[in-house]
């Protein structure tokens, strides 16, 4: 599994790339390889308010369903509709076209309290 080294981690198995006030939401590559083949991705509203540690989207594989959950608090500024789209993005490119949205965080500390990639390998590593 993939784990890059600058990005921060939730435990639900979200990824954050953090640049200034906004970070960048999308599902790790061990979610995704852990869901099968994704059909279909419920993105958030821009404009949302969303807290860390609720639900603001769903990732619908061949397997399952499974809520995505906000790592950090603020606002929905962007969403990648093309994941949308295609969702099959999310399992070829699940850290690059496979993002999911933007947030304008309202607490910027929520990033730095996310998993670093070596916690978040030692969690998958279980």
């Amino acid at each position: 599994m993939k784990v890059p080294q600058h990005l921060r981690y939730s435990s639900d198995h979200e990824w954050v790339a953090v640049d200034g006030n906004r970070a960048r939401v999308g599902i790790t590559d061990y979610a995704q390889d852990a869901l099968g083949d994704v059909v279909f991705v419920q993105l958030p509203t821009v404009g949302a308010q969303v807290a860390a540690g609720e639900s603001f989207g769903e990732v619908e594989s061949t397997k399952s369903v499974s809520d995505v959950y906000a790592p950090v608090s603020g606002v929905v500024v962007s969403v990648n509709q093309a994941v949308a789209d295609a969702p099959e993005v999310l399992n070829a490119d699940p850290y690059g076209d496979g993002w999911l949205c933007e947030i304008e965080m309202t607490d910027l500390g929520q990033a730095d309290a996310l998993l670093d990639s070596a916690a978040y390998q030692a969690l998958i590593d279980g």
